[in-house]
């Protein structure tokens, strides 16, 4: 009865090795070509570019494969972007394609060039009443109509598949922040920090909304003046439609994100506040959707459904997105002249912080507004 057991043991073993040696298993098998399309139209911009490529699979190492770049291009592709108002067609852009040289060499695929597609545009002006459109005697080139619908068509490889979407431009956004009397309120006593509210409006079509700060200020020497600045990102959140919002602008925060950019340089004798750009980016109900779906999963199961407003025909698959956005961009300079001498982009108590206050102490920073030496009367953080 042992030696019975043992033979059945020997045996299985056997057939299993047997098995196992000879199953051959094929990674690669049938690839089935995937189109990826992304692509954002902003009326704010002038150049609206569109990636369209392709995934890739084949024997050997997928990350040496990664770096070919024609592992990642159709060998042709045609591509419009029709403009429709009212079910009618307005105009229509063929468009070219080139190679930029910004994609990060920091990732696991070919760097720093892409090729992406694109066609041109006026941008919208920039002005208070934002969305304002620029009208070109090419009407070509006329700024994107906020009030159009636009229709991606794409043609690869001869027709062997065609990927088609639409989008609608988003517009509306405005914010109180861009008036010339609006200023910001970062302290109060000395070192009792506030937090300063950044309203916007969103009037139009938005369904998420990030708002960003680029913080400038001067560094002065002996052999002149240079401008250093950084981006601060105040929060991104979902929003209405017809519906406003006001993020909290942290004073403490503003002031050690200055402490923490000034350059440490001994020759440096005082330094400035310049101002600050103020971004707002409001996106598309179709960008807000594939935002959500490719967040990273909190599930230990990672599953994720899929989503896509992009179309493709016979059998051909396609990931990706054709959506909008609207970006609205301004400036508040901390000074805008002496016949508007207390009209500035932080308020004078912020000032006195910036220049005298715990943080920035021993960073030189000291007051060149007009509204900090009046009649002779200068305070004592004024630049002398």
């Amino acid at each position: 009865m042992v030696f019975s057991r043992l033979y059945f043991l020997i045996f299985s073993l056997v057939l299993f090795l047997f098995f196992s040696c000879n199953q051959k298993i094929n990674y690669v098998g049938e690839f089935k070509e995937t189109a990826v399309v992304y692509g954002l139209l902003d009326h704010a911009d002038s150049l609206h570019y569109i990636k369209i490529n392709r995934a890739f699979i084949g024997p050997g190492n997928a990350l040496d494969i990664a770096q070919i770049p024609d592992s990642n291009y159709f060998s042709e592709v045609d591509a419009t972007v029709s403009e429709y108002l009212n079910g009618n067609l307005i105009r229509s852009w063929t468009l070219q394609d080139t190679l930029l040289m910004n994609k990060d060499t920091n990732g696991l695929f070919f760097a720093p060039e892409q090729k992406v597609y694109y066609f041109k545009t006026l941008p919208t002006k920039s002005t208070p009443v934002f969305g304002t459109p620029q009208i070109s005697s090419d009407p070509q080139l006329s700024s994107l109509n906020p009030a159009a619908t636009y229709k991606l068509n794409v043609v690869i490889n001869g027709g062997k598949y065609t990927v088609k979407a639409e989008t609608q431009l988003v517009n509306g956004i405005t914010s109180l922040a861009s008036g010339q009397n609006f200023t910001f309120k970062f302290v109060d006593d000395p070192a009792e920090y506030l937090g300063a509210p950044l309203p916007v409006s969103n009037t139009g079509n938005s369904f998420v909304m990030n708002a960003q700060m680029d913080v400038e200020f001067n560094e002065i020497k002996p052999s002149g003046t240079s401008v250093k600045s950084f981006n601060w990102k105040i929060g991104e959140s979902e929003v209405n439609p017809n519906d406003s919002r006001s993020y909290q602008v942290l004073g403490k925060t503003f002031y050690e994100l200055i402490d923490q950019n000034c350059t440490n340089d001994p020759s440096i004798t005082r330094r400035t506040f310049k101002g600050m750009w103020i971004t707002f980016t409001g996106g598309a109900e179709e960008l807000y959707n594939y935002m959500l779906v490719n967040k990273p999963s909190s599930s230990l199961a990672q599953s994720k459904p899929s989503y896509t407003n992009l179309e493709i025909n016979n059998g051909g698959k396609v990931i990706g997105i054709f959506s909008s956005r609207q970006t609205v961009r301004f400036y508040k300079s901390f000074s805008v002249g002496a016949a508007q001498a207390y009209i500035r982009a932080i308020d004078k108590k912020s000032t006195r912080e910036l220049c005298t206050g715990p943080i920035n102490l021993g960073n030189l920073f000291c007051s060149d507004h007009p509204g900090d030496n009046v009649n002779n009367q200068e305070e004592s953080f004024a630049c002398q």
